[in-house]
């Protein structure tokens, strides 16, 4: 009897250890799934961004610091999933990629004024992208995988980019409001740009330009509303003369 209880008390334990054992597996197993598709939602988003780049100037050294992240991916996520041989040929390919990125980064890429598209959606689209270029970058830097310097370039690049697009669109917003006599709104589109400019941590050659340009709209638009404010007073003082002498006039006899 003692016997039996002794095999049915050990097989509980085998079961227990065996269930805990598979639990455990399936714990690692999921937690491996997930590293794993953290890594490919990198090079997913890593290849929009690449796409993207499309509508900005062309800039060989963020194409390549884009290729090193998708790389540094893929190859993490070979090593979570040695078992899946399609990895090592996405390795391989991408290999390819950077290499060719490096080939293209040593011809010095010309600076191209960066001339923003007339539609509106699109325009929203680019600074969007502009934005999570630089969270890109941020990001990598904080990895190790980029160093200060390029980053500090790279990123300075982006922020004129992203600078120009907010002082250019409120420009064409109060060029709008100036032509349909809006003055008030004018002018405040136009102050919004100016502060725009001045809060800006790198001051270009593009900033000290604009500034005066806007800074002469400034004036001309301070000059129009003294001129229509001179005019309204005239106007309502030449009322009040009416209606004084509406008030003063000789009375008719009837």
């Amino acid at each position: 009897m003692g016997i039996i209880i002794a095999l049915i008390i050990a097989l509980i334990i085998i079961v227990v250890v065996v269930n805990a054992i598979q639990q455990h597996k399936e714990k690692l197993e999921h937690e491996k799934r997930a590293k794993a598709a953290k890594q490919k939602a990198i090079i997913d988003e890593t290849e929009e961004l690449l796409l993207s780049l499309a509508n900005l100037p062309n800039n060989p050294s963020l194409i390549k610091i884009l290729n090193n992240r998708s790389l540094h991916a893929a190859k993490s996520m070979a090593k979570i999933l040695p078992e899946n041989k399609s990895l090592g040929k996405r390795v391989q390919e991408l290999e390819a990629r950077v290499s060719a990125s490096n080939d293209n980064n040593s011809q010095a890429a010309s600076e191209q004024s960066f001339t923003l598209p007339d539609n509106e959606q699109h325009l929203v689209g680019i600074l969007q992208c502009i934005k999570k270029l630089r969270a890109t970058l941020k990001s990598e830097q904080t990895k190790g995988n980029l160093d200060a310097q390029t980053f500090t370039q790279e990123d300075q690049k982006l922020g004129a980019m992203q600078l120009k697009i907010g002082v250019e669109s409120l420009q064409k917003r109060g060029m709008m409001a100036y032509q349909k006599e809006m003055l008030g709104s004018a002018r405040q589109y136009f102050e919004k740009a100016l502060q725009t400019i001045s809060e800006s941590p790198v001051q270009t050659e593009y900033c000290t330009s604009k500034r005066e340009e806007i800074e002469n709209i400034l004036e001309d638009i301070t000059s129009s509303l003294k001129n229509t404010n001179a005019k309204d007073a005239a106007k309502k003082a030449k009322a009040e003369e009416d209606d004084l002498d509406l008030l003063f006039q000789p009375k008719k006899k009837w």
